[in-house]
């Protein structure tokens, strides 16, 4: 059973009292302005869901464990994916995030196996810590310069990553963000944090960049 609860007068959240294992489509009525801490964790037949542009915010864990989904669309009006978000989604093949988002969530992405590949907007001031780590078959990122900060272990175990560029914006960037991203052949990243990828083959500057 889920539920639709208002909590001030402009905060109306949709959240889940029981969780229900068989609910394989769902659609967040447009009154709903956040999708609530775990709204859907633990649905792992769910394959669609429908969010409207109401929703400013997903959740913490708002549909962890939703390995069944293969894909859903996060309409312009989200600012934020919380921590969680959409963690074990094994089924995610890929995601645009929008450009309404300032901040990726820790672990908002972790464990998405299946993910192809990801659109992060410039509107994107921060990458929480391990926010896309064990995305198996993630092959390349382009962090945009908006990006501040780079939480550790961010895209660790992305086993198949061969290409990453990060850009002069980044400011700060957290320990082991590519930890055993054994196939990673180039980073493209200001001389500032070359020392942090030893083991990568070619590593340039952000004006030299042209992705293999």
């Amino acid at each position: 059973m889920f539920t639709v609860k208002r909590k001030r007068e402009t905060d109306i959240v949709f959240e889940n009292s029981k969780t229900n294992k068989e609910l394989t489509s769902i659609v967040i009525p447009n009154s709903v302005t956040r999708i609530g801490i775990e709204a859907f964790s633990g649905c792992s037949k769910l394959k669609s869901v429908t969010i409207p542009d109401s929703v400013t915010s997903i959740g913490y864990g708002a549909f962890k464990g939703c390995s069944g989904l293969t894909s859903i669309v996060i309409p312009d009006s989200v600012t934020s994916i919380g921590k969680y978000a959409f963690y074990g989604c094994r089924g995610q093949t890929s995601i645009v995030i929008p450009d309404s988002v300032t901040r990726i969530g820790i672990r908002a992405f972790s464990g998405c196996s299946g993910l192809t590949s990801v659109v992060i907007p410039d509107s994107v001031t921060s990458i929480g810590r391990s926010a896309f780590n064990g995305c198996r078959v993630l092959t390349s990122v382009i962090i945009p310069d908006s990006v501040t900060n780079i939480g550790y272990y961010a895209f660790s175990g992305c086993t198949g990553l061969i290409s990453v560029v990060i850009p002069d914006s980044v400011i700060e960037i957290g320990n082991s963000i590519f930890y055993n991203c054994n196939l990673l052949e180039q980073v493209i990243a200001p001389t500032r944090f070359h020392k942090m990828f030893p083991g990568v083959a070619s590593v340039t500057e952000p004006t030299q960049y042209l992705l293999k």
